[in-house]
């Protein structure tokens, strides 16, 4: 994955490096991976990529590494999903990469990492990592079945602080912990401030965390699961869905 200075969009840096690091903060916060997609809809087994960033940070927030892919997913982008991310379908079949050579690259760029014991950062983890194994899928790529480890923001953020209310849409909840994100469902603003909303998370909870970043990949298997089962009870409450018809939490990926 080649050296970027900075993700465009995205301040350099968020975190003075003094005041970030404190005792509480584990050892694997020096280096961290950040993954974020944006698609033509919301169906992991049929939607498809438009963009895809994956990307280093360091302790601080600092972008290190940066690699963006905009890809023509073959298929007309709806209205709906242009609207969000701003790719039109004559964009992305104008200036986007094949859909298979894109994949294969993304999915290149995340093996590194994960061979190399690097956290990846992905907010709301399953969407992402199992949309890409069913684009790995529909085009002969080896997929990436078992990604570990993981870290979700948004898993975290429901584990930490429970009760807190209001929505937890990554806009919202890198407002709370004060990371600054600009150009939200653009993929490498939003996988940026996903990592920078993890650092945050392991400062203010670092005497939660454990100190080996396999054993919180575990605990956040147990604690998406648990969070699905909390959220099915209270859509069946609703009325919303049928109890025979539960979240899934599966994590990270479906």
């Amino acid at each position: 994955m080649p050296d970027h200075p900075v993700a465009a969009g995205v301040p350099e840096v968020l975190f003075d490096l003094e005041e970030f690091l404190t005792p509480r903060s584990p050892e694997w916060v020096r280096r961290i991976g950040v993954f974020d997609l944006e698609t033509t809809g919301v169906d992991v087994t049929r939607d498809r990529i438009v963009t895809a960033h994956v990307g280093v940070l360091d302790e601080t927030g600092s972008v290190i590494q940066a690699r963006s892919w905009l890809a023509d997913p073959g298929v007309e982008i709806p209205p709906g999903a242009q609207a969000v991310h701003g790719i039109s379908t004559a964009h992305a079949r104008t200036h986007g990469r094949p859909a298979p050579e894109v994949v294969a690259e993304v999915c290149a760029a995340l093996s590194e990492l994960f061979a190399a014991g690097t956290p990846v950062v992905a907010y709301n983890a399953p969407y992402d990592f199992s949309l890409l194994r069913y684009e790995a899928a529909r085009h002969s790529v080896p997929p990436i079945e078992d990604p570990t480890p993981v870290i979700d923001p948004l898993v975290l953020d429901k584990a930490f602080d429970t009760y807190r209310r209001g929505k937890r849409t990554l806009s919202v909840v890198a407002e709370h912990y004060r990371v600054v994100l600009e150009g939200a469902h653009e993929a490498a603003a939003d996988a940026v401030a996903a990592g920078r909303v993890a650092l945050a998370l392991c400062e203010r909870y670092g005497d939660l965390l454990p100190a080996a970043v396999s054993e919180l990949h575990t605990n956040q298997i147990a604690w998406a699961r648990s969070q699905a089962e909390s959220l099915t009870e209270y859509f069946v409450r609703i009325g919303r869905i049928d109890p025979l018809d539960p979240v899934d939490g599966r994590w990270p990926i479906r």
